[in-house]
This record gives C-alpha cells, sequence and structure tokens, in this order.
C-alpha cells in the first residue's frame, strides 16, 4: 500500500488518549483560541508530514475480546482483521493535535479507509506500530490527509498495513480524482439496531471520544441531530459478518457515506465479485447509503 512522502523523522508516542487528548483537538476550532500561539494550526503550505511509532505492544486477549463481541467478531486465538487499527489510533490523534498538522481534528471527517491483513495477528503477539501522514491531496469536497498504519512483527515483517483518509471540507478541486466506484450491494434482508449508547461503549474500547459520537447535546454542538456511530465500528460490523469468507491475506476498502444517527437500524447488503465481495449498510427506510466496500485477495496473498 503506498503511502505519502514524509520528510521529518519519526517520533515515539505511547498511543495513549486522554482527555488531554480530546482537549487539543477541540481548542484549535474554538473562535479567538483557535488563534492563540501553542494552539494555533500551522498553514497547509510547507507541510512535509508527520510520523509516530509506538514501543513494541503486546496483543492483548481482554482488549481484543472486548473489541471483538463488540463489533460482532467470533473469538479466536487471532485478532480481528480490523483490530489493529485500535493499537494506532492514539498515533493517528496525536498527528492530528500536533500544532504542525494544518488542520483542526474536530471537524475533520473520516471519509474513506484501506485496511490490508498479510496474515493473521495473534493474540499475545508483540508488535510493533508505527503511523504517518503526509501532505493533503486535492478532493472536489476540500483536501484530504491519508494516515498510513504499519504493524510489523517482531522481525520487522510488515503484517497488517491501512490508510485513513480524512477531509477537511473548504474550496474543492473539480478536477480532483474521483474515488473507488465501488460495485452494488443491494441489502439482503439483515438489519442491525443500534442503541443509542454504541458510540459511548466504542469509545471505551477504541479511546475514540470524538463528541459526535457520545451524546446528542454534544452532537448536536458540532451539526448533527444526535450522535452517529463510528466510522470503523460500521466497518469492522461488516467485516465480521463476512469473516468466515474472507482469505487470510485480504485487502478491504470502503467509503463512509451519510452518517449513522443512534439509535438507528441499518441494513447490510453483501454479494460475490469476481474475487471478492461488495458489501453495504444503508437506511432499511429510504435506502440511503451509509457505506460501500469491496474485499479482495491482498496483493501477493
Amino acid at each position: 500500500m503506498a503511502g505519502p512522502t514524509v520528510e521529518r523523522a519519526a517520533r515515539t508516542h505511547d498511543g495513549s488518549t486522554g482527555a488531554g487528548t480530546l482537549l487539543r483537538a477541540a481548542l484549535p476550532s474554538l473562535p479567538v483560541v483557535g488563534s492563540l500561539p501553542g494552539v494555533r494550526k500551522a498553514r497547509p503550505e510547507g507541510f512535509e508530514g508527520l510520523a509516530l511509532t509506538r514501543p513494541p505492544v503486546t496483543v492483548e486477549r481482554p482488549h481484543v475480546e472486548a473489541y471483538g463481541d463488540l463489533c460482532g467478531f467470533p473469538r479466536k486465538d487471532v485478532a480481528p482483521l480490523t483490530y489493529p487499527h485500535m493499537l494506532a489510533f492514539g498515533l493517528h490523534m496525536a498527528m492530528m493535535t500536533d500544532s504542525a498538522f494544518p488542520a483542526p481534528a474536530i471537524g475533520t471527517v473520516h471519509v474513506a479507509n484501506t485496511v490490508t491483513r498479510h496474515r493473521h495477528v495473534v493474540i499475545g503477539e508483540q508488535v510493533g506500530v508505527s503511523a504517518h501522514v503526509g501532505p493533503s491531496r486535492p478532493h472536489t469536497k476540500g483536501t484530504v490527509f491519508d494516515f498510513v498504519t504499519e504493524v510489523r512483527d517482531g522481525d520487522g515483517e510488515l503484517v497488517w498495513e491501512s490508510s485513513s483518509a480524512y477531509l477537511r471540507r473548504g474550496r474543492g478541486d473539480a478536477a480532483a480524482p474521483e474515488g473507488t466506484v465501488f460495485p452494488d450491494a443491494p441489502a439482503t434482508g439483515a438489519t442491525w439496531s443500534l442503541p443509542g449508547d454504541l458510540g459511548r461503549r466504542y469509545a471505551a474500547v477504541s479511546g475514540d471520544h470524538n463528541p459526535i459520537h457520545l451524546y446528542p447535546l454534544t452532537a448536536k454542538a458540532l451539526g448533527f441531530p444526535r450522535q452517529i456511530a463510528h466510522g470503523m465500528w460500521s466497518l469492522a460490523r461488516c467485516v465480521a459478518a463476512l469473516e468466515n469468507r474472507l482469505p487470510e491475506a485480504v485487502t478491504v476498502e470502503v467509503a463512509f457515506k451519510k452518517p449513522i444517527l443512534l439509535p438507528g437500524r441499518v441494513a447490510f447488503g453483501s454479494r460475490p465479485t469476481d474475487d471478492g465481495y461488495a458489501f453495504s449498510l444503508s437506511d432499511p427506510r429510504s435506502g440511503a447509503p451509509h457505506l460501500a466496500g469491496v474485499s479482495r485477495p491482498a496483493a501477493g496473498g
């Protein structure tokens, strides 16, 4: 998976998230406060990138099972396909809240994700996790930053990687390349009821306490009628529904469409393609799309 060129040397971060991280995420979006020294974001011009790595981390069964239970995965001795994102999220937030990163974290929207598993990550295994982001690329609705993550085993072999695309809305570029065109995957009858506290439960496992996911009041303050589901939860839930049909070496690519309001219901759809599966989440009443995705064997897998 090709990532952006990053000129800045990687620094070490422990991967944690907490109240301080959320505060650093919120302050740059506040009037007056956001322009203060130490809070003010750097200008996009000249941004060369950021890179972080965390000390070796052990994949622990209690955390894997808490994550898997919430997302619908069966319990096994290997981590679910999407689980390593949990090990990298703190690095993503640390880069987003760095003053050198030229966009506030709050209001930056997760619009797409590509995950590749080269082999299973085994529970109890110790892995190295690193992430980097480079300069933005043009988008029809603003600019996009690609956060690339790599997970390597004790021998330095790449076992898992991902690219998370975050959109900063603004003046778009009509000539920007279009994103992936996903094959249709109409709803096939399965519907899932999502509780109002799903965002809070996922935040407790993932460390992603973005206020748009937590309570009606905090979501309304950011322009939503009520709290919305995490995009990475919706991806994980779809992957869990396909889990026993995916090869060990696999790539899954998704685009996040309309937010899923909580509480709510979603309809799942999937169908075989020439080399994998197309899948979707949609509103069971209107058919409005929430997520479109596709799986395929990983290159070289």
